[in-house]
């Protein structure tokens, strides 16, 4: 009896969280879904057909996945040594370098981004360090590249992985690792055969955050890409807003839609079944 009140409770409470989801995500996203495959004549996929057998989507969709995937990776190799040290400090200094992580997060992305713009410049600060070390004679063009939308997303993202790992890391029992190495492993065996296995529901984790969020990020790859680098968000808005290609839009967004949640089951299959 008590056992049922609790469900009763249980669902009760979710209710109301429920109908918003299904009001303002399912039913838009299956509106969605549905227009991309039905027209005046029926039900057909000839609409996918037409939109990627354009050579521009193609690039775009490529460009976008192998841009996700260098982030992520930097992220982690980033993040791994960073999150180690930060999950050995003292709780108190833990907490505030903690906190100094996700201060990145409270910032508006618009803002973030358009500091680059001043750091990345041609005259801006990190071409003026270059010059006045010598490594260059000239400034270089770094905006509106490939390069620039990689540490935009990188700076926006690092504190995803850096979360997720370090709540793994902290699980870890130190005396684990001293055992490691009284058995005779050293740093790096260690590092492989320990903490890399009981830390990988963290990386996976974060890595499913980071890559997701970089192929779907907008304001980035807009203000740091512009209409020279296109990803797969820059391209959307550029279809129905400037181009008005309502059709070619909604193809896009079923292609990013479908893309992110397979990509989203793949890495889930990666997390650890148990530890």
């Amino acid at each position: 009896m008590r056992q049922l009140f609790q469900t009763r409770t249980i669902l009760l409470l979710i209710t109301p969280a429920l109908i918003f989801l299904a009001l303002f995500f399912l039913l838009p996203l299956g509106l969605i879904l549905i227009d991309s495959v039905r027209d005046a004549s029926g039900w057909t996929l000839q609409r996918y057909g037409d939109v990627l057998a354009q050579e521009q989507i193609r690039s775009v969709y490529l460009r976008t996945l192998q841009l996700g995937l260098i982030v992520t990776v930097l992220a982690a190799l980033m993040g791994y040594p960073a999150a180690y040290l930060i999950a050995r400090l003292p709780a108190n200094r833990r907490a505030l370098v903690m906190s100094l992580v996700i201060l990145p997060l409270l910032t508006n992305p618009v803002a973030r981004t358009y500091a680059w713009l001043v750091i990345l410049g041609r005259n801006g600060f990190f071409n003026q360090l270059m010059m006045a070390l010598g490594f260059i004679t000239e400034p270089i063009r770094i905006i509106y590249t490939e390069n620039a939308i990689v540490i935009g997303l990188l700076q926006l993202f690092l504190p995803l992985m850096l979360l997720t790992l370090v709540s793994a890391m902290e699980n870890i029992p130190t005396e684990v690792e001293e055992a490691a190495r009284s058995l005779g492993a050293d740093g790096w065996q260690t590092f492989l055969r320990v903490i890399l296995p009981l830390s990988a529901d963290g990386l996976v984790l974060g890595g499913t955050l980071v890559f997701t969020g970089s192929i779907t990020a907008y304001v980035t790859p807009a203000i740091l890409g512009g209409t020279r680098v296109l990803m797969l968000a820059t391209l959307l808005q550029q279809r129905a807003i400037v181009l008005l290609d309502w059709n070619g839009a909604t193809i896009i967004a079923v292609i990013m839609i479908v893309t992110t949640l397979v990509i989203n089951g793949l890495l889930r299959q990666l997390r650890p079944r148990s530890v």
